[in-house]
C-alpha cells in the first residue's frame, strides 16, 4: 500500500508540475542551443567560404528550404492526424519548429522528442515519442536502402570489388526491402505481430498502450513513404547544390552519388556529436575527395548545408519556444 501510495503521489505531482517541469526543459534547450551555436558558428570560416562561392547556387539552397520544411510538415501533419488524432495544422506545426530547436543540440537529436511534446498536452509522452518515431522511421528507410545501394557501388567502383560480389550484394539489399516494405504496408500486421504474438509476454501491459498504433494502414505508409521520398530527393538536391557553388563545377552524377553516402554515413554512424557535426564534414570531404572535389569545397557545403537545414529551422524554433501567447 506504501508503494503505492507513492507512486500516486509522484504521479500527483508531475501532473501539477507539469507546466514547471515543461518550464525548466525550455530553459535547457534555450541555453543548450546559444551554447552550440556559440561553439559552432565562426564567422570568419563563413565570410571566407562565400569568397569565391557561387552566390546563386547558394540562393537556390537556401530556397529550398522552403519545400524541405514542408515535406517535413506534411509528414508530421500525417502522422498526427493518424497516430495522435490531432487535426489542429498551427500547433502540429509549431510543435515542429519546436523539435528542431530541441534536436539540434542533442545526441542523436533526442531532444526532439521532448521539444515536439510541449504543446501536446493532453497527449502522453508516450504517444508523441512514438508518433515522431514513425515520423522519422520512413524517410530512414530510404536514407538506409539508398545509401546501402550507393555503398555497394562505391565499393565496387572505388575498391575493385569483383562483380560477382556486388550482383550479390545487391540482391540482398533488395530481397531485405522488399520483406520489409511488404510487412509495413500489411494492415493486418501490428493487430497480428504487436498484440496478437506478445498477448502472453510479461511486455504485453506495456505494448497494450500502444495499440493506438493500429491505426497504422496501407494508404498512410504509401503516403508517408511518397512524402518521405521527396523529402529525401530535397535535402540531397541542396547538398548537391551547395558542393556546385562552392566547387565552381557541375558533375551532377558524382555529386549526388556523394550526398547518398554522406547522409548514409552521418546517418548511421555510431556517434554522439552534436547534429552528427564533424561527421556529416568528415565524409563529405572524404567521398568527394574520391570524386575529385578538392576539401574545402566539399568541407563548406557540408556545413552549409547544416546552417540552412538545421541551424536556422532551430532559430525560429526556439524563438517560437518562448513566445508569449
Amino acid at each position: 500500500m506504501e508503494l503505492e501510495a507513492v507512486k500516486k503521489y509522484i504521479t500527483n505531482s508531475l501532473i501539477v508540475n507539469r507546466n514547471k517541469i515543461f518550464l525548466f526543459l525550455k530553459i535547457i534547450i534555450a541555453a543548450g542551443l546559444l551554447f552550440f551555436i556559440i561553439k559552432t558558428v565562426k564567422i570568419s570560416g563563413i565570410i571566407q567560404a562565400f569568397e569565391n562561392a557561387n552566390y546563386l547556387l547558394i540562393s537556390l539552397a537556401v530556397i529550398l528550404l522552403i519545400p524541405n520544411i514542408f515535406l517535413q510538415y506534411w509528414k508530421w501533419n500525417l502522422t498526427c492526424n493518424t497516430i495522435l488524432n490531432y487535426k489542429h495544422k498551427k500547433v502540429i506545426l509549431i510543435s515542429l519548429f519546436q523539435g528542431f530547436a530541441a534536436g539540434a543540440f542533442t545526441p542523436f537529436r533526442l531532444g526532439e522528442y521532448f521539444g515536439r511534446a510541449f504543446l501536446f498536452k493532453e497527449k502522453t509522452l508516450l504517444k508523441v515519442t512514438i508518433a515522431t518515431l514513425i515520423d522519422k522511421f520512413f524517410p530512414l528507410v530510404i536514407v538506409a536502402f539508398a545509401g546501402s545501394l550507393a555503398s555497394i557501388l562505391f565499393v565496387h567502383f572505388f575498391y575493385d570489388v569483383t562483380i560477382y560480389i556486388t550482383v550479390a550484394l545487391f540482391v540482398v539489399v533488395f530481397t531485405l526491402f522488399y520483406f520489409l516494405i511488404h510487412l509495413l504496408i500489411d494492415p493486418e500486421f501490428w493487430n497480428n505481430f504487436l498484440f496478437n504474438k506478445i498477448r502472453k509476454s510479461r511486455y504485453y501491459k506495456f505494448f497494450s498502450k500502444m495499440r493506438f498504433i493500429k491505426n497504422l494502414d496501407r494508404n498512410f505508409t504509401i503516403k508517408m513513404f511518397s512524402v518521405s521520398f521527396l523529402f529525401y530527393l530535397c535535402f540531397t538536391i541542396q547538398f548537391v547544390i551547395l558542393v556546385s557553388a562552392f566547387n565552381n563545377q557541375f558533375n551532377f552524377v558524382d555529386y549526388y552519388w556523394a550526398a547518398i553516402l554522406v547522409m548514409f554515413t552521418k546517418t548511421f554512424f555510431p556517434a554522439v556529436s552534436l547534429s552528427e557535426i564533424g561527421i556529416r564534414e568528415g565524409a563529405s570531404v572524404f567521398f568527394l575527395g574520391q570524386m575529385g572535389v578538392d576539401a574545402a569545397s566539399a568541407f563548406d557545403a557540408a556545413i552549409f548545408l547544416f546552417f540552412i537545414n538545421i541551424l536556422i529551422p532551430s532559430l525560429v524554433g526556439l524563438a517560437l519556444l518562448f513566445k508569449k501567447k
